[in-house]
């Protein structure tokens, strides 16, 4: 079930890693979590546009743990992401996953908004 949550889409004529976290219950992030550095990492390093999608997510703590762990492992090969839906995200723990990944996270209203940030200038 979690594989379809991460895929490649096109806008605009660029590939995004759409993660789409949307509605998941702790286990299911845990499993999205511990999938998308193997997405992102295929890739060359510096290419990636990543847009995530954590509308009405259930995040707790081992969640955030496990995603500090893999935005820190997937910074190199990023060039852009944009986050969706972060007020699932308790700020604490999201101010703690920007400290610890030392990655700026800019967060959008919807995703039509973050894919016209993510191909801006490209």
């Amino acid at each position: 079930m979690s594989e379809e949550r991460i895929r490649n889409i096109t806008h605009k004529g660029h590939q995004i890693l759409l993660v789409d976290c949307t509605n998941c219950d702790v286990a299911e992030m845990l499993q999205i979590c511990e999938m998308v550095p193997k997405y992102v990492t295929a890739q060359p390093r510096g290419t990636v546009l990543l847009l995530a999608d954590f509308t009405g997510a259930h995040v707790n703590r081992e969640v955030m743990d496990t995603m500090k762990t893999g935005a820190v492992y997937d910074r190199p090969h990023l060039k852009r992401s944009a986050w969706v839906g972060t007020e699932a995200i308790p700020k604490v723990f999201f101010e703690n996953l920007k400290s610890f990944s030392k990655r700026d996270l800019p967060t959008f209203h919807s995703r039509e908004e973050a894919l016209e940030w993510l191909v801006k200038d490209e």
